[in-house]
């Protein structure tokens, strides 16, 4: 159900178009921008946490924008925060290390720069490609800036050759050529390794090109003639004793705030604030075309501005409610992009069952489980990343990465693979590279002052088992920072709970809820290397940190673009601070090293990321009983 009453307003409501509107004439009119700069991002500063908790509706907010764009003049990125109702410029200051993301208006300068550049014509021709309309340029985000172009916006950029103007131009990628532009000034690089062969094979996949589809596949049809049962106001949501309030962010997207469960009428709090952070994607393979690739697609691409339109019946299926998202146009106009983010409920198979084997007379137990699903999906270049929060009935919450899209090609020169890029297509080789993603979950678990316990299952060193066979769960509080930077362990099933010490269960224990991570990797690059001074946060699959206002982004955030790193998560935590019993900040750092196979190609099927949050003795017991039975069990 949605309700269509106006909402309270919220001090956590996004930014509407005409605070943004307002926010950039108000800096224009108080920082001289020259013709020649644009804007990456405007976003909400969201208030202090205890503004945020102690706000009551009908009270007064101080709203704040943040403005972040970039000037090509002075060859510098801004940051602005302006105060709209007040109509009053807070402050503005110039970024000494690091740029604004990657935007629309860089991407145009790149096609520009190389247009009618003759060496890159002249490399182009070299390959018997004089028909510059039929050659893609995909530009790159370039890292740092390398020796050869040591100042200014540098993006790299790649070629690929089209046979018609709707294929997929990444089967046919021109190897060995590159090019580094700045985008400031117009300055090219043209970078050419030598002349290899261009694929032919063709390999689209969209429909109208397939030419035999299936034909056995039956509708299946999602219906609930009584609508779904959440409710909507404004950007809160309630289901099934669950209630959070949403919103859009452009750089980390996705954004679940004060996450709630309605215990038998008792209000309990479990987060305060849950989104990505940051996250790397780097390459191991060698190729020139390949080896400086470690990708950071929030901070440097703005992630949350990459959202689609979702459709109904492709991305989503059911009963549905979109939510719009207000981001900011690189000319300082707001737009929005519909359907950003899509609500529903799904069927999840079984909840909970048992069949009395002693009595047969009594009929089996079962409960059909169902989950919200809150989602939106992000474009970025030649990869999809699906962002998907689970809700589920017995208290349980999990976050999944969906990673889908077209993968990184490169040519085979030999027409053979290696061993750091495989063969996945005649002619076609794709680099092994990793996806990490670094989650931000603020907990606020029955109060703000929580703990985190690393538990392990091992072998009973003293074990009384009369078989020998004795195994225990240990306990080990995370007293400071240094104690928290851990890997996961499947082998000991690790995992980590959140507590709360001053806050009992039943049993007298503390309420908890453990982070169930999946089995990941970390980060392959070395600490020195350039990705793994940038990347440090991967370093790590668990971080705990006392809560700090400024220690948002787990990297360099929104100026992570060719910032030379050493920020985020291994500064935040050099000076080994306390982390018992107060307010912590949770960050995990999970993923996948994908090693590309024929499989993935020409599109890649969806590969799986993500975690879960269960509830440990948080409840008294199943939160899940009181779920009614399934009016309809017959075949």
């Amino acid at each position: 159900m949605t309700l269509t009453t106006a909402a309270e307003r919220h001090p956590l409501d996004p930014c509407t178009a005409d605070e943004l509107s307002k926010a950039v004439s108000i800096l224009r009119k108080e920082v001289e921008l020259s013709q020649r700069s644009f804007f990456s991002c405007g976003m909400l500063v969201e208030p202090e946490k205890q503004t945020v908790l102690g706000f009551s509706p009908g009270s007064s907010i101080d709203r704040r924008v943040r403005l972040i764009g970039h000037d090509r003049e002075k060859g510098q990125s801004f940051e602005a925060i302006v105060a709209p109702e007040e109509d009053k410029l807070v402050e503005c200051h110039w970024i000494e290390n690091g740029q604004a993301p990657l935007n629309m208006e860089d991407v145009l300068a790149v096609y520009a720069a190389l247009a009618e550049h003759p060496d890159w014509l002249a490399a182009l021709e070299k390959r018997g490609i004089t028909d510059t309309s039929l050659v893609h340029i995909e530009p790159w985000l370039s890292g740092i800036r390398p020796p050869e172009m040591p100042e200014g916006r540098v993006l790299r950029a790649l070629a690929f050759l089209h046979t018609h103007p709707d294929d997929n131009y990444y089967a046919r990628p021109i190897g060995g050529l590159i090019a580094l532009i700045d985008t400031d000034s117009g300055k090219v690089i043209v970078q050419d390794h030598g002349v290899t062969p261009i694929p032919e094979s063709p390999a689209d996949y969209a429909a109208s090109f397939v030419e035999t589809q299936r034909e056995d596949i039956k509708p299946l049809e999602i219906t609930q003639p009584d609508g779904p049962s959440f409710e909507v106001q404004g950007q809160v949501i309630k289901w099934q004793k669950w209630q959070m309030r949403i919103s859009v962010h452009p750089i980390e997207g996705l954004i679940l705030h004060d996450v709630r469960y309605d215990d038998d009428g008792k209000d309990r709090s479990i987060l305060y604030r849950a989104s990505l952070s940051e996250m790397v994607v780097p390459y191991g393979d060698s190729d020139p075309i390949q080896y400086w690739k470690h990708a950071f697609d929030a901070g440097e691409t703005a992630l949350g501005q990459q959202g689609n339109s979702l459709k109904l019946g492709c991305d989503c299926l059911g009963e549905i409610h979109y939510f719009d998202a207000v981001m900011l146009g690189t000319d300082g106009s707001p737009y929005t992009v519909e359907n950003a983010v899509c609500l529903h409920e799904e069927d999840y198979g079984i909840l909970w069952k048992h069949t009395n084997l002693f009595r047969p007379d009594l009929p089996p137990e079962v409960r059909r489980s169902r989950r919200l699903v809150i989602s939106m999906i992000h474009t970025i270049g030649n990869y999809e990343y699906g962002f998907f929060w689970y809700f589920y009935q017995d208290g349980t919450i999990q976050l999944e990465v969906k990673l889908t899209g077209i993968i990184g090609v490169s040519v085979a020169e030999n027409g053979e693979g290696t061993s750091t890029s495989p063969l996945v297509a005649p002619g076609i080789t794709s680099p092994i590279h990793q996806h990490l993603f670094c989650f931000r979950l603020d907990f606020n678990l029955d109060g703000l002052d929580n703990t985190v316990v690393e538990a392990n299952v091992v072998p009973m060193a003293n074990d009384p088992h009369p078989y020998g066979a004795g195994f225990e769960a240990t306990r080990q509080v995370l007293t400071h920072e240094a104690d928290a930077k851990r890997r996961i362990d499947p082998a000991a099933s690790r995992n980590w709970r959140i507590e709360n010490p001053n806050v009992t269960n039943q049993l007298g224990k503390p309420v908890a809820y453990k982070l169930l991570p999946q089995a990941s990797p970390t980060f392959f690059a070395g600490d020195d290397t350039v990705a793994g001074k940038r990347g440090g946060f991967a370093r790590h699959n668990l971080w705990v940190t006392p809560y700090d206002a400024a220690e948002h982004y787990a990297g360099a955030g929104p100026f992570t673009n060719l910032h030379t790193g050493g920020v985020g998560l291994p500064a935040y935590t050099k000076d080994n601070r306390a982390i018992e019993n107060t307010d912590v900040v949770v960050w995990h750092t999970f993923g996948v090293t994908h090693v590309p196979r024929p499989e993935d190609w020409p599109i890649m099927p969806v590969e799986y990321a993500g975690f879960m949050l269960v509830p440990s003795g948080f409840f008294d017991r199943n939160p899940a009983l009181d779920v009614p039975p399934s009016k309809k069990c017959s075949s």
